[in-house]
């Protein structure tokens, strides 16, 4: 039986209580507070960067800086809008001075985004940096795979830069332009291989007898 939006919902939003309430990690001592994430629960698209910098510590909101700024831009070059896609980070509490998450971190947090996943289940995840591009591919460099899909289980895993990354290079900038247009065609990808996927799963139609 199909989970409703209001289910997807509900479950989105017990999660989110969990990792406000999170302490398996140091980075509860030190944080403003926990951003869970925000977007629709039946988001075809999941956007994971790395972890909250200030103003997200401040606000509970991912990507409300200067970086939400351009991927805000991104999205909508790409046709697309920020109510449109369910943003997080890999690493839910803001790490002191905006310092790289730690492995242990990215440990304890990582049940909290498995957990997001299984509920919004969306057709396109898109990493943003090193850190939630290692989750899916461990050992690769951004510099080399980045806006190639890969297909991991039912769904297309895309590595894309960081938007921070573009602020300090902006030499990146076009290139993080150019992954983001690609964003359409793998969403139209990724519905017709759902497509042909559920099609397969169904049981095949019972055959009438001809006597």
């Amino acid at each position: 039986m199909a989970v409703t939006v209001h289910e997807k919902e509900s479950k989105l939003a017990e999660i989110a209580a969990g990792i406000k309430s999170c302490a398996r990690c140091e980075l509860y001592r030190t944080r403003t507070q926990a951003v869970p994430g925000e977007g629709p629960a039946d988001a075809r698209v999941m956007l994971i960067g790395e972890a909250p910098g200030w103003n997200e510590d401040q606000q509970g909101r991912p990507f409300v800086g200067a970086a939400g700024k351009f991927l805000e831009e991104l999205l909508g070059a790409a046709g697309l809008s920020r109510g449109d896609v369910f943003i997080t980070n890999i690493v839910k509490s803001r790490p002191p001075g905006n310092r790289d998450p730690l492995p242990d971190e990215i440990a304890a947090c990582v049940p909290w985004l498995e957990r997001q996943i299984e509920v919004i289940d969306p057709d396109v995840i898109v990493t943003l940096g090193r850190f939630s591009m290692g989750q899916w591919f461990p050992g690769e460099r951004i510099s080399k795979i980045h806006g190639q899909p890969r297909k991991v289980g039912r769904r297309l895993v895309v590595p894309m830069y960081h938007p921070a990354a573009a602020l300090h290079q902006q030499a990146l900038r076009a290139t993080i332009v150019e992954d983001f247009g690609k964003l359409p065609k793998f969403l139209a990808e990724s519905a017709m291989q759902r497509d042909i996927e559920d099609a397969k799963d169904e049981p095949p139609a019972a055959q009438m007898s001809l006597f």
